[in-house]
């Protein structure tokens, strides 16, 4: 039997780190060695994560261990960036961070590491041959997925106008005035219009593959009344045909097992729960619409790092992620 990857989670008591830990610890090449957590340091998983009774009797642990493989990083924004600093991780270790402290390509360098976006769709050889990876923000890549194609075939020649809701989960785990039950429950809400801190990484991936600057991308997030997924929503001109542009996708997501190219309208509950991404466009004259859907938690952000994961350590790239959805 082959050895298992040896894992160490930083911040495993939040939305994304409790995600990480059901992938992990069901995930047959994993071993999960430890779990951080300065406020949580002696419980037990399972009194966090209570879906996790009789699943692991690890409990969290206030202190780093480097007899690991590889460090997922699981902190809010900026907290990576500042663990890396007052932490030297010792080289043999891969890391994985989920902030977006590295996304950037100004930011991507600390402590002679580089980091890549951990995009596979678009980074795939790079991602296996890379030690640092910093994973994509869930409204970055659920806008992503939807123009990718048509950046790579230079066909963003307009403003994007784009619209995404998404649940309450994106919002994290710490309480707030619009995260409660009696606020969200039968509510929706814009905010951070037009200013979303995802935009960065959109312009600079959309950018990096059009081989040119893009048009500006217009983006209007909201809150939904509903726990987790995205749903996005962008809109532009576009000369193709509805048959050519989904050859176009067809082409691009090729042997991308994660990509689902649909031809009938898509929903939410088809991706919530899974690793997957669901694509449909609609047509009218010379505006095209495109509509694509993640998870926020697993394609957006948990999911999406075990991918990498797999990548790294050249693992089957749907190892420990052939998941179900709720649908109904």
């Amino acid at each position: 039997m082959k050895n298992k990857i040896r894992i160490g989670i930083v911040g495993g008591a939040g939305y994304t780190g409790g995600e990480l830990l059901r992938l992990l610890v069901n995930h047959p090449s994993a071993e999960i060695v430890y779990i951080h957590s300065k406020s949580n340091a002696g419980k037990a998983l399972h009194s966090v994560h209570q879906d996790l009774v009789g699943a692991t009797d690890l409990v969290f642990s206030h202190k780093l261990d480097d007899n690991v493989d590889v460090l997922f990083l699981c902190v809010g924004h900026g907290d990576s960036l500042k663990f890396m600093e007052e932490n030297d991780v010792p080289k043999h270790i891969k890391i994985i961070s989920l902030s977006q402290d590295f996304r950037l390509k100004e930011n991507a360098v600390i402590k002679c590491r580089e980091f890549i976006y951990g995009f596979p769709e678009i980074n795939r050889e790079a991602i296996r041959s890379s030690d640092n990876i910093s994973n994509p923000g869930c409204f970055a890549s659920s806008i992503e997925f939807g123009l990718l194609p048509l950046a790579k075939n230079k066909l963003l020649k307009d403003d994007v106008y784009s619209t995404g809701i998404t649940g309450s989960t994106g919002a994290g785990q710490t309480k707030s005035e619009t995260s409660h039950f009696s606020w969200r429950e039968n509510n929706v809400q814009a905010y951070k219009s037009l200013k979303h801190q995802h935009l960065g990484e959109i312009n600079e991936t959309l950018s990096t593959l059009s081989g040119k600057a893009v048009p500006p991308i217009h983006f209007i997030p909201w809150r939904g009344d509903f726990t987790r997924g995205i749903f996005i929503t962008s809109q532009l001109k576009c000369s193709e045909t509805l048959p050519e542009l989904y050859k176009i996708y067809d082409e691009f997501y090729k042997g991308h097992p994660f990509i689902k190219i649909s031809r009938e309208p898509i929903f939410l509950k088809q991706v919530v729960n899974t690793n997957n991404c669901f694509i449909n466009m609609e047509q009218a004259g010379d505006i095209v619409v495109i509509h694509s859907a993640i998870d926020n938690l697993l394609k957006g952000a948990s999911g999406q790092a075990v991918q990498n994961m797999n990548l790294m350590f050249d693992l089957e790239e749907t190892e420990g992620l052939k998941l179900k959805a709720n649908y109904f």
